[in-house]
């Protein structure tokens, strides 16, 4: 039998086995590893040695640093030092906390604290608003059938995969009084220009519209899967028993949607109380202490006047505001479950 006769071999080309044979490596040492681990602790404990990783990273960066941000939140001194911090209890959330009368901001013992608490609320209440409404409005139009819907539902999204730095170096060089592009826009068409981050009331205004913008598009998407989820049927039967678009936006996607507007709610919320890099960049919490909100007080009480302890005791008091936020949530999705 001649050798042309005999079956052929299919034959690997030097590229392929170049390509291959990295990953035959890999597999390889990852056997000579994980098998012996494997047979020390059992098949069934693989699990936790995967993980393993992640706890390590969790606990160094994460855990750590909170358990000794409680427990700077009791000590005093500007030294950074555990040893050369003194015990002091609980007279920082005391001193924190102290005012003569709640109502006027001047009595407080920490004046900016609460300003900067009043300034956050108002900031949570006009951004959430804000930001969940032209997230439900934007959610609506872009369920139903459009030209280029796809087109749209990614160009709404897309700034929040931007950094939030990014965005707030971009509306401020949009927003700057002498040399911003809409400034420009306003004097050619004869009018003078605004003093949009000079003026506390603008400053505020603008805060609230580029954080809106930055990240309604997460919310847009929360709402719409959750538009998506609500039966075409029922619409189908509205529309045969006569109801119009205020009828069934009210009596069928309102309803429907309770559940996903709750957790939109509730994150934009955790979110809003946590605000600081855009505000930081953008506005530095001027013009005074116009948009000096909670987390940049405690950035400025910790780093720039080196109160470790005050600073640490303003973060434990925004911790146990997040907690009862969560809770909230917890709350309200159980009672969704029940009901």
């Amino acid at each position: 039998m001649s050798t042309s006769d005999s079956p052929r071999r299919p034959m690997r080309t030097s590229i392929s086995g170049f390509l291959f044979r990295p990953v035959e490596w890999v597999l390889g040492l990852a056997d000579l590893i994980i098998l012996p681990i494997q047979n020390i602790i059992g098949t069934q404990r693989m699990a936790y040695f995967f993980i393993l990783p992640n706890l390590l990273i969790f606990s160094v960066f994460i855990l750590l640093p909170m358990l000794l941000n409680f427990y700077y939140g009791f000590t005093s001194g500007d030294s950074i030092l555990l040893e050369n911090r003194p015990f002091v209890g609980t007279s920082n959330l005391e001193s924190l906390l102290y005012c003569t009368d709640y109502l006027d901001l001047n009595s407080c013992s920490r004046d900016l604290f609460w300003r900067s608490v009043s300034n956050t609320a108002g900031f949570v209440v006009g951004q959430v608003i804000a930001m969940v409404g032209i997230s439900l409005i934007t959610a609506l139009v872009l369920n139903r059938k459009i030209v280029g819907r796809g087109f749209f539902r990614s160009v709404f999204f897309y700034p929040v995969l931007l950094s939030p730095v990014v965005v707030a170096l971009i509306w401020k060089w949009i927003l700057q009084h002498e040399y911003g592009l809409l400034n420009a826009l306003i004097v050619n068409v004869g009018l003078e220009k605004i003093p949009f981050l000079l003026d506390a009331n603008w400053a505020r205004f603008w805060v609230i519209a580029v954080s809106v913008w930055a990240q309604m598009g997460f919310y847009t998407l929360i709402l719409l899967a959750g538009l998506q989820g609500i039966p075409t049927t029922l619409y189908e039967a509205a529309r045969m028993d006569g109801a119009n678009a205020w009828q069934t936006l009210r009596s069928i996607t309102l309803p429907l949607l309770m559940p996903t507007m709750t957790v939109v709610l509730v994150l934009s919320v955790i979110r809003a109380v946590q605000v600081f890099d855009q505000v930081y960049v953008l506005t530095n919490g001027g013009p005074g202490t116009a948009t000096l909100y909670i987390v940049q007080y405690i950035y400025r009480t910790g780093f720039e006047h080196r109160e470790y302890g005050m600073a640490a005791a303003a973060s434990l008091v925004l911790a146990a505001a997040l907690l009862v936020l969560t809770a909230g949530q917890l709350l309200l999705d159980r009672r969704q479950d029940v009901g």
